[in-house]
């Protein structure tokens, strides 16, 4: 596995992935606004977003960051294909997006978890975050 800034050419099978990690968590599979013109909503805007590869060059998980509009950092997009969950993917592509954001400035990120993902609420707080409001984690970095 590799883990590589996005490329355009990668659109459509991260489109794919992400469908089918909703899919098979019982969510209706619809893609964001955000995630269908990436470099746009993330690059342009200086917010990195990164893919992870498998060793057949297809997509297998991914994940972003962005700002709100009081200047809090926040991941977005953190997915992993469903037949690979608990083999460090996701751990990695957050790892590295904290680390990011540090060497950026920041000094705490921040994840809206959302009600119907139940697996975030057990991820994040294995990993340092802690809940400041319903449905919202931060982490100090």
């Amino acid at each position: 596995m590799k883990i590589i800034p996005f490329e355009e050419k990668y659109r459509d099978d991260l489109i794919y992935m992400i469908l089918i990690a909703k899919n098979a968590i019982g969510r209706v599979p619809h893609i964001n606004d955000d995630l269908l013109d990436i470099p746009t909503y993330y690059f342009s805007k200086g917010h990195p977003f990164w893919i992870a590869l498998d060793e057949s060059d297809r997509v297998i998980g991914c994940i972003g960051t962005k700002t709100d509009s009081n200047g809090n950092l926040f991941l977005s997009h953190l997915f992993v294909h469903p037949d690979l969950k608990r083999q460090g993917i996701g751990s990695k592509l957050l790892k590295l997006a904290e680390e990011s954001a540090k060497e950026r400035g920041y000094k705490e990120v921040h994840v809206h978890l959302g009600k119907s993902y139940l697996e975030s609420h057990l991820f994040y707080p294995k990993r340092g975050y802690t809940a400041y409001q319903e449905n919202y984690m931060k982490k100090e970095l």
